[in-house]
């Protein structure tokens, strides 16, 4: 059994720092009572212990009530991703079985959203109020959250994250990080990322400040790092690097106090690296996965230049192991064992089990050196990741050749100065299509994210005897583009 977080610790220390947002603050105490409110209003709209909701809404303070009321009344959040197209959202809500939409009003008009059952942030608000006991334990396989990840058949499946995995998780990582009276987390994550919601995590277990941020803004990001308001941050290498160079603008480097940018969604550049260096920035990069309820492997920032690329050791509750090597540098499928890895899928994927033996496969290649460091050598093959965000190729090719006009579809990822990566597509038509009708078509089902950076024209695809797309060769087309 695990404590109910928010509970166990605004008794632990009620008066500690909780949240703050601009010059907004709340302590343990005041996140409590203000979460208490919103799951009394919960209940008097029907809703009780085990249901599953879908919750869509910005990282700002009221997201943080909604979420700790949802957990304080007992239900399984669906963690909606805000990008999403409104067909998207629709497909995600049905395929959760979820009974409820909890939607901020803002995001309910800019969706489109209708026919869907739900209740927006201000009628909650406005709500009544029934009471209820809460919860003081949670038995470690209660669901707490379920987050979609793209699927390499196009469909996204909806991951089971419990209470043991987001506990197993927090401590993994505090006992590589460590942990200080004064730590603050900087939050600049969307809160329906596993990396933007495991910091609301470690901040209710720990007993740290979550410092949030609605957006990604460099410039008082740079202040709160330089000045020490804040301690750690987590981010990708597109936000990293714009640090970076708002550090040397300016010629500063990091507070003392600042020990820990946390860096995942792929390798850090070798550059970026030195630059954080002389900027005063421990980079730690990071590898895990929305089934592993955030971090698996970390890499040490004294480590960062001398094993550049790796993703770093297990973290102490985590396996990792190369299927089917025995010697060290041999390349393999990376396998996860450990609390923090998944109980299952929920929807269309609920029969398909995670795991094989104990271990689950992450499509990913890699290999451990003779050190124990990892090296992820390949990112579930097809995957691009850009900007932090995982776009799977078949998701996008799937929209593009529900097209009439769009014969075959390959896409693949060609490399960004800024983003790391950014899909393109190869199309072979049927008829004349420009690149705009493509695009258009393609804003009705697709997040922005998603959609190709270019269109390119072809007679055929590549294709093995098999009749395999071979997208291995569509990266080096698009490598010449």
């Amino acid at each position: 059994m695990i404590p109910n977080w928010l509970l166990k610790r605004s008794k632990l220390t009620p008066n500690r720092t909780a949240l703050s947002f601009g010059d907004e603050r709340w302590t343990f105490q005041e996140l409590k009572e203000e979460a208490d409110l919103i799951a009394r209003k919960l209940r008097m709209n029907g809703l009780e212990e085990g249901d599953r909701i879908a919750l869509l809404g910005p990282s700002n303070p009221e997201m943080v009530f909604v979420i700790h009321g949802c957990l304080l009344a007992g239900l399984e959040i669906v963690m909606l991703n805000s990008r999403l197209s409104t067909k998207e959202i629709l497909w995600q809500f049905g395929d959760a079985n979820a009974s409820l939409l909890i939607v901020e009003d803002g995001l309910l008009l800019q969706a489109g959203l209708k026919d869907v059952p739900m209740i927006t942030f201000s009628s909650l608000q406005s709500s009544g109020q029934r009471d209820f006991s809460v919860s003081k334990m949670w038995d470690e396989s209660r669901t707490i959250t379920i987050m979609y990840t793209s699927g390499t058949t196009g469909f996204p499946k909806g991951v089971r994250q419990t209470a043991g995995n987001h506990t197993s998780s927090a401590l993994s990582s505090v006992l590589n990080l460590g942990l200080t009276d004064d730590d603050s987390w900087l939050c600049t994550m969307p809160l329906f990322h596993i990396s933007g919601f495991s910091i609301l995590v470690r901040s209710v277990i720990y007993g740290m400040e979550v410092r949030l941020y609605e957006k990604f803004d460099t410039k008082p990001i740079v202040d709160e790092i330089r000045n020490g308001t804040v301690t750690r941050m987590s981010v990708v290498a597109t936000s990293l690097q714009r640090i970076l160079e708002e550090f040397e603008k300016t010629e500063t480097v990091a507070h003392p106090a600042f020990r820990t940018m946390l860096a995942g969604g792929g390798p850090v550049p070798d550059d970026f690296l030195k630059r954080a260096e002389s900027r005063k920035l421990p980079v730690l990069q990071t590898y895990g996965m929305t089934e592993t309820s955030s971090q698996t492997a970390t890499l040490s920032s004294e480590d960062a230049l001398r094993k550049s690329g790796s993703a770093g050791k297990p973290l102490f509750f985590n396996q990792i192991k190369i299927r089917d090597t025995e010697q060290p540098n041999e390349l393999g499928e990376v396998l996860i064992a450990g609390p923090h890895v998944t109980l299952g899928y929920i929807g269309h994927a609920v029969n398909k089990e995670p795991l094989e033996d104990g271990w689950l496969p992450t499509g990913d290649i890699g290999y451990f050196d003779e050190e124990g460091y990892l090296f992820i050598v390949d990112r579930r093959s097809d995957l691009i990741i850009s900007g932090g965000e995982n776009i799977y190729p078949a998701e996008v090719e799937n929209v593009l050749l529900s097209h009439p006009k769009v014969k075959e579809a390959g896409v693949c990822g060609q490399s960004h100065p800024e983003w790391g990566s950014v899909p393109v597509a190869f199309i072979v038509s049927n008829e004349d299509i420009s690149q705009e009708e493509l695009e258009i078509h393609c804003r009705e089902s697709l997040a922005p994210y998603k959609i190709p950076k270019a269109y390119y024209f072809v007679d055929e695809l590549p294709r093995n005897a098999s009749n395999k797309l071979l997208r291995r060769e569509l990266k080096e087309w698009a490598a010449l583009n």
